[in-house]
């Protein structure tokens, strides 16, 4: 409970003391995420905030409204008596998919189009309801209440990802090419690579899944992630880190992207209709000896000091197809959720502001966590005894099980905060625009 319990006349139980604690911890810890989405945006000028380059993506400006949307529609309205919003209108313009909430949002493809309200309006947006969620936090609140401003603030951070994302993909569609930051990556050339091996496990049946504390309102999980339960697993090996450039430009040079019998039928479709032949923000440059250049937040690098971190930005399709061309296959998110069993949540995530995957240290099991999201050979379902949460929240997560195949790990733009080895990422198998990558089993 968030809520103030009665006590005796002049004592302070213990159960009311750490739910104190509690609510300061919660108090802080959204300053913090609405912080890091402010610094995640600052500098960047109002014409770039307002520019959606592909249907997956949206304008920096609207990531900052809608998530501000989701504390005022799902925890100041029903949770803060007195509440007056700053526009009315903003109820349905920020809304994104919650189509129980019975207001029809403008289409995605047109929030590019949408030059007001302007970023000033927005940032004034934010801090309205920064002042009124201060209010709510400052006080006694309910367990439903708090438990859906935990679910706010990692929705929050999902749009910090987001953001950094669509932005790359912005000022690469842009003629400049622009960078997010200018200060340029160093790499180590000269540094020999994690040598590739392999950690075996054995057959057996395992638990996958969050076992959720349902009596503490702020323990969490999303929905598609419960419940636990058991899986059997055949024995199998996987690799002890993700596939890097240097191996991905070997599969590309074996015209691995001419050679139908590497690919899924649809994947090699899309490869023939996309004119796939590389990664995406790889361009062909012959001044490196490796003839490519690699676009990232930090702008253009030669492909050859990049040439040991994780490969990036491909499809489900393409990360199928070289695990074929290796003669290995992808993990099922069971065998990458038993291998990830135990490991800190730490790496090259987006607290460390490189904004690009990075070489393997060579420890054991590197790279599970930051870097790039890994793709797994395990489609986007339910799992058994799954339950969406009621409402409208409930569409958060469960009316997207179809035609997606689920990621496991974080990239190097996912707040550490964010993740856990149970969290399960979600596209559709033809997706690049994220940090997506490739990690072997057999």
């Amino acid at each position: 409970m968030i809520s103030q319990t009665t006590t005796s006349p002049g004592a302070l139980t213990s159960d009311a003391a750490g739910l104190r604690e509690a609510s300061e911890g919660l108090h802080a810890r959204y300053r913090a995420v609405r912080s890091m989405t402010r610094s995640i945006a600052a500098g960047i000028p109002a014409e770039d905030q307002m520019v959606q380059s592909c249907p997956d993506a949206s304008p920096m400006k609207w990531h900052q409204a809608h998530t501000t949307w989701f504390f005022e529609t799902f925890v100041l309205r029903p949770y803060l008596a007195g509440y007056r919003p700053l526009r009315e209108e903003f109820r349905w313009l920020f809304n994104s998919y919650y189509n129980s909430l019975g207001e029809e949002a403008p289409e995605k493809h047109l929030r590019a189009s949408l030059s007001r309200p302007s970023l000033e309006e927005v940032t004034a947006f934010r801090s309205h309801v920064d002042a009124a969620m201060e209010n709510l936090l400052a006080n006694s609140m309910n367990d439903e209440a708090a438990r859906r401003v935990v679910l706010g603030l990692n929705h929050e951070q999902q749009h910090q990802e987001l953001m950094l994302t669509d932005i790359k993909h912005a000022f690469f569609s842009n003629p400049l090419r622009p960078a997010y930051r200018a200060i340029r990556l160093t790499e180590a050339c000269n540094v020999a690579p994690s040598e590739f091996r392999w950690h075996r496990f054995h057959e057996g049946v395992t638990e996958i899944g969050y076992q959720l504390d349902a009596a503490n309102c702020l323990d969490f999980c999303f929905d598609n992630e419960a419940p636990r339960h058991k899986v059997y697993l055949e024995s199998f090996g996987i690799a002890n880190r993700a596939v890097t450039c240097r191996e991905y430009l070997e599969f590309m040079a074996d015209n691995a992207y001419t050679r139908p019998e590497c690919w899924l039928s649809e994947g090699w479709e899309t490869v023939r209709k996309q004119a796939w032949r590389a990664p995406l923000y790889w361009e062909r440059d012959a001044t490196d000896s490796t003839g490519w250049r690699i676009f990232t937040l930090r702008g253009w690098h030669p492909l050859s000091t990049l040439l040991d971190t994780p490969v990036c930005h491909v499809s489900f399709f393409e990360a199928d197809a070289f695990a074929r061309w290796r003669g290995c296959r992808l993990p099922s998110e069971a065998e990458w959720e038993l291998a990830a069993k135990g490991s800190q949540i730490r790496g090259n995530l987006l607290e460390s502001g490189r904004f690009q995957p990075a070489a393997a240290p060579g420890e054991g099991m590197d790279q599970l966590f930051g870097d790039c999201w890994e793709w797994t050979a395990s489609p986007y379902t339910g799992y058994p005894g799954y339950m969406p949460l009621p409402g409208a929240l409930g569409e958060y997560n469960g009316k997207f099980m179809s035609g997606q195949m689920i990621l496991r790990g974080g990239s190097c733009v996912t707040p550490e905060s964010h993740l856990r080895a149970t969290y399960r990422n979600f596209f559709h198998p033809a997706t690049r625009w994220q940090f997506t990558g490739i990690r072997l089993a057999a």
